[in-house]
């Protein structure tokens, strides 16, 4: 049989882990002659591995990636033919450390606060290098933070989770130290995303709906939305209608609470402004808040009063619990004596009015409501007496001569606490026969005009009216005799002796007097003229007589109660009467020496 040698080659060599080699025996006779057949077995370091047929060209081939790192020794041990002898050939094979490349990722990517995150080192052969890297990696996340190790798994991975990063960005690297097989590799610098933690801010309001200034409760409870560390911190800024605007902190459960009593009917906000780790937030309620049920009390003062004294009502207006708080608005008035006035609550809840023309009867105070009150309204009774009144009365002239006229008034005033004008009628009566009533006037005042009053004293009394009770004033009056004049007449004048004469006087009251004076005139005058006459209805006394001589005739008035008495003469002239002469003779005719009676009669001539 003829002799063969056999040769290896490997390629490539040298390779590195993992990496596919191919190692190709070739048997060729010592001598020319036709091509070997057979078989050869790999030995790999002295551990047969695999037979291998020769082909066509004498070659047998054995590929493999499952070498190890170092310098293995490669037999090719040909089993020889019906022409060939066996023969062995050997070789050398050097296995180098395969390099990898690390990759590091996050999940989440990015994360929130206090969420736990998975830091992922991806070790991967850099080809033609293959397998499956062991050992360790090594994690670094920001400047300070801890290293965190994690052997790598059989898919190449190496994971380590970590949770308390701040919100920020973070430098991150993985560091793969390598193993037998692999040379170490560090990820490129990654940054790693922590954002706030998002929350979740809900509302709750207690009592909801409520009435206007009922004490509410609003509370905000802030969680976090998925992760998170603990509960948020820091405060909440509750604002809403009617003025809210509170910033509460938070309490270890993350809620935080106000009370308030000024909210309107809308929408209350609550703003979370956010911690160190917790994104802000906000939370929103719709809240209705109703009007308020109010009672009024009505008070009265001064109760009893009298008619026209001034009178304050007042209305104190307040909130029915569990309403609270001080209405607003204005109240109307409205009772006896045409009370019907609207006044605005003060800062206390209270209105007032004040009023004179008040009657007995129900005064009644309605609240008109506002905003955040209802309409309310209330009464109280009234009593209104009536007030006392004084009569003030005058007399002008005063004092007067008899029938002078005289204005006699009475003015009719109230009397404290009472006030207004009095109305109603004054009777006046006095001396000389005054008996009159009058009807006050606009300014409480009756008068009457009298020329009969006599000295003595004059009465007022007001009678009173719905208002004012009766009252009485007096005046003493003192009423002079007026001066009179007389005046004389004679008739005829002149007259002749013995004729019948006229002689009248006629008294008559000198002004400001008036009227007819009454009495008696004494009448004086030559011819012995003595007589004293009654004054007729029209003042005048006459008398007749035939013995007035020539002279000055006197009329002396003696007065009377009313008037003073006075003197008027009128002089007379009472010239010689004519006369006549008859003559008789009896008898007549007579005879011679008859006896004869003559008689003369002178008789005066009419």
């Amino acid at each position: 049989m003829a002799s063969s040698t056999t040769t290896v080659t490997s390629a490539p060599d040298p390779s590195v882990f993992g990496q596919s080699v191919t190692f190709t025996a070739t048997v060729q006779p010592e001598v020319a002659g036709p091509t070997p057949t057979g078989s050869v077995e790999f030995v790999v370091d002295s551990t047969p591995v695999v037979t291998v047929p020769l082909d066509m060209s004498g070659q047998a081939q054995y590929v493999t990636s499952d070498l190890e790192v170092g310098l293995h020794g490669v037999e090719a041990n040909y089993s020889g033919d019906a022409e060939y002898d066996p023969s062995t050939g050997a070789d050398t094979q050097e296995v180098t450390l395969a390099n990898t490349t690390t990759t590091l990722s996050f999940a989440p990517e990015p994360s929130v606060c206090g969420e736990t995150v998975t830091a992922t080192a991806q070790v991967t052969p850099v080809p033609p290098g293959a397998g499956t890297p062991t050992g360790l990696v090594s994690f670094i996340v920001s400047d300070d933070g801890p290293v965190l190790t994690a052997p790598v798994a059989i898919n190449g991975q190496a994971q380590v989770s970590f949770s308390g990063l701040d919100v920020g960005l973070h430098q991150a690297a993985a560091f793969y130290t390598g193993d037998a097989d692999f040379n170490g590799s560090n990820s490129p610098l990654t940054l790693h995303v922590v954002n706030p933690a998002p929350v979740s801010v809900t509302v709750s309001v207690v009592p909801d709906p409520s009435v206007c200034g009922q004490t509410v409760t609003l509370c905000a409870t802030v969680a976090p939305v998925s992760s998170g560390v603990g509960n948020p911190s820091g405060s909440v800024t509750f604002t809403g209608p009617g003025g809210l605007n509170q910033t509460v902190t938070l309490d270890a459960g993350g809620t935080a609470c106000v009370t308030t009593t000024v909210l309107e009917t809308g929408t209350v906000t609550v703003v979370y402004g956010g911690d160190e780790c917790y994104a802000s937030g906000t939370g929103t309620f719709d809240v209705t808040v109703n009007q308020a049920s109010s009672v009024v009390s009505v008070t009265v003062e001064p109760d009893p009063s009298v008619c026209g004294e001034t009178v304050t009502v007042c209305a104190t207006v307040t909130a029915v619990a569990p309403g609270s708080g001080t209405p607003t608005g204005t109240v109307t008035f409205t009772g006896p004596g045409g009370l019907n006035q609207t006044v605005t609550l003060d800062a206390g809840g209270t209105a007032c009015v004040t009023t004179t023309a008040l009657e007995t009867g129900t005064v009644t105070a309605t609240y008109n409501g506002d905003d955040c009150f209802s309409a309310s309204a209330n009464t109280a009774p009234v009593t209104v007496n009536q007030a006392s009144s004084m009569v003030s009365m005058t007399v002008e002239p005063n004092p007067s001569v008899c029938g002078e006229t005289v204005t006699v008034c009475a003015t009719v005033t109230a009397v404290a606490p009472g006030s207004g004008t009095p109305t109603g009628t004054v009777t006046f009566t006095g001396p000389g026969g005054l008996n009159q009533t009058v009807t006050l006037d606009a300014g409480g005042t009756a008068c009457v005009t009298t020329s009969s009053l006599t000295s003595g004293t004059v009465t007022a009394v007001y009678n009173g009216d719905g208002c004012f009770s009766s009252s009485t004033g007096t005046f003493d009056v003192t009423v002079n005799q007026a001066s009179s004049t007389v005046s004389v007449t004679v008739d005829p004048n002149p007259s002749v002796c013995g004729q019948s004469v006229t002689v009248c006087a006629t008294v008559t009251a000198v002004a400001p007097g008036s009227g007819t004076p009454t009495g008696t005139v004494t009448f004086t005058g030559p011819g012995g003229l003595n007589e004293t006459v009654p004054l007729d209805a029209g003042g005048t006394a006459c008398l007749t007589t035939t013995a007035l001589e020539t002279g000055t005739v006197t009329a002396v008035y003696n007065g009377d109660g009313c008037f003073s008495s006075s003197t008027g003469t009128a002089p007379v002239t009472v010239n010689q009467a004519a006369s006549t002469v008859s003559v008789t003779v009896d008898p007549n005719p007579s005879v011679c020496g008859e006896a004869v009676t003559v008689c003369a009669t002178v008789t005066a001539v009419a």
